[in-house]
């Protein structure tokens, strides 16, 4: 598969990040919108409350878009538990067509593309695509629940608790930035089967697409203000640079950034960095999306990263492959322009 080119420049209009309360710690909170003050939302479970991130997210962004769900042609969405039940029960509660999508951490930008691609070739005039995670729901499912108090390598993550959407329609000079490339990984494996070292079971897919879309693309590194991963965290990030340096591609450290890296900069909780499908939602569209818009930027390449495991597949002994989207944005440019 090529990369895919979008020469009219699909536009976001609208984004809005909705997030838990240890997320109010991040040096970048004042980018998310929305904060709710503990785990459990007012729901009975943490499951519930995933799902009640997600919806409040698509409502904000629909609020700033000033438009209701009627208006939107179709909501892509996707998280980590099982049978993405968060994501299709606020659909359900939205009432908007849906397309549930599963890329783990990685369904981000696999959300972002297809929406892309869908408005690009005519197929809608509207898409919503969001993702979400929940740190308590997450751990439960793939790791121990918290409650259980257990120690942590450092190579372990901290699922963020967040949700991010966007609304995608035709090129507009109202926009926060157009949507001009995606690339779509390959599934790859390393062997690790370890559950708390997801970035360094990512590092080889996130090269990969890496180094695939700057040559599908026929571009480089420097055609980039910013060439930003999804969670890859210390370990992982590491990683990358290394596998890229080896193929000649050289990024600098002020260039090459990673979500999970900066979502909880500072605080030790976190072990290695922040995770989740959230990490790169709430990170590209509460953060990066200003900088674009703001013309502090005016090229980025966002390449999400997901760990595909599940505990079937842990159960099994299983390694874990991993895939990494990605999609390069731009700022607004006239219509036309």
């Amino acid at each position: 598969m090529k990369t895919w080119h979008f020469p009219s420049l699909p536009s976001i209009i609208s984004a809005s990040v909705a997030a838990g309360p240890f997320e109010k710690k991040s040096p970048y909170a004042d980018h998310f919108d929305t904060f709710f003050e503990d785990l459990y939302m007012e729901e009975k479970s943490f499951e519930k409350a995933q799902r009640k991130l997600l919806e409040t997210s698509v409502q904000g962004t629909l609020q700033k878009a000033g438009m209701s769900g009627q208006q939107v042609d179709c909501m892509i969405a996707g998280d980590l538990i099982n049978q993405i039940t968060p994501s299709n029960i606020a659909a359900r509660t939205l009432g908007i067509p849906y397309l549930g999508v599963f890329s783990a951490c990685a369904s981000s930008m696999e959300g972002l593309a297809l929406a892309g691609a869908l408005v690009h070739g005519g197929y809608s005039e509207a898409m919503l695509t969001g993702v979400s995670s929940h740190n308590a729901a997450t751990e439960k499912q793939f790791r121990y629940p918290t409650e259980y108090g257990g120690q942590k390598p450092p190579t372990a993550q901290w699922t963020v608790t967040a949700a991010g959407s966007v609304l995608v329609t035709g090129n507009t000079v109202d926009a926060l930035a157009h949507i001009e490339k995606a690339t779509i990984g390959r599934v790859q494996d390393i062997n690790v089967t370890d559950p708390f070292n997801m970035g360094a079971a990512m590092s080889l897919a996130a090269a990969d697409t890496i180094e695939r879309h700057f040559i599908q693309s026929g571009e480089s590194a420097r055609d980039y203000d910013l060439i930003i991963t999804g969670d890859l965290a210390e370990i992982g990030h590491a990683a990358v640079k290394d596998i890229l340096n080896k193929k000649q591609i050289h990024l600098s450290a002020d260039q090459f950034l990673d979500c999970g890296k900066m979502i909880y900069q500072g605080l030790d909780e976190v072990q290695a960095g922040g995770s989740g499908p959230a990490c790169s939602a709430a990170m590209v569209y509460g953060y990066f999306l200003k900088l674009l818009k703001e013309g502090v930027v005016n090229r980025v390449l966002v390449i999400a990263t997901g760990a595909l495991l599940s505990p079937l597949t842990f159960q099994q002994k299983e390694t874990i492959p991993c895939i990494a989207h990605a999609v390069s944005l731009i700022k607004p440019q006239k219509v036309g322009g």
